[in-house]
């Protein structure tokens, strides 16, 4: 997903931001060092290929998440960009700490924000029932949005879990198959959303159920 990167990057400093690139292993918060150590070396790899410096903020706790002292490293970031891991751990976290309000100021106001796997699932208002037995509330970015990433592997592994958190989802919320190596971009202009990656995004609630490939625009309003 480089190419997507470089260009969340770029959209950044086009709106006034630096050429940082931020990365919160939030959601492995609870795995071992040796996952975490796994994350950052990820983003420091990667934010070399772009040209970026690479920011790691060490929020893994919600202690760490009440702290002020990364207010302003976050509101200057290029990208902001979420790790995988628990979703649910990762909104908990967050929810109503000053780390989550300056990443929301942030994008407000420029910032490309991104998320793989489980930082993708918790910007939405609820959260799928893969790893609980129920629906959690999300970070809300986007209420309306239930996402389920992996999906072509996430539905040959748990087709009646996927099924479940499709029929239980509320009137009005769209919910999105995101397979891997793909992503839903919010580019602005006329397109509100659009298809980037190798496969595709299911829409699976909301409307006529319907796939969409690279390039093609999705518009939910």
């Amino acid at each position: 997903m480089q190419d997507l990167e470089e260009k969340l990057l770029r959209d950044g400093v086009a709106r006034g931001k630096k050429k940082t690139y931020i990365q919160l292993a939030t959601a492995a918060g609870q795995e071992d060092e040796m996952s975490l150590t796994r994350w950052k070396e990820l983003g420091r790899v990667q934010a070399e290929r772009l040209g970026a410096e690479c920011i790691y903020l060490p929020v893994h706790n919600r202690e760490d998440a009440l702290t002020t002292q990364y207010e302003e490293v976050i509101r200057s970031a290029g990208l902001i960009y979420f790790s995988g891991g628990d979703p649910h751990y990762l909104a908990d976290t967050l929810k109503g700490t000053p780390v989550w309000s300056a990443i929301e100021e942030a994008w407000k106001s420029g910032t490309s924000l991104g998320g793989c796997s489980a930082g993708a699932m918790a910007f939405g208002g609820h959260i799928i029932s893969i790893r609980r037995s129920h629906i959690a509330d999300g970070l809300n970015l986007f209420p309306n949005f239930q996402v389920i990433p992996h999906y072509d592997k996430f539905l040959g592994w748990l087709p009646d879990r996927i099924a479940a958190s499709v029929m239980s989802a509320k009137e009005g919320v769209f919910v999105l198959g995101i397979d891997e190596n793909t992503a839903l971009v919010r580019p602005g202009g006329e397109v509100e959303w659009q298809v980037w990656g190798e496969r595709k995004v299911h829409l699976l609630k909301g409307r006529p159920v319907h796939s969409f490939v690279a390039g093609e625009g999705i518009n939910f309003s």
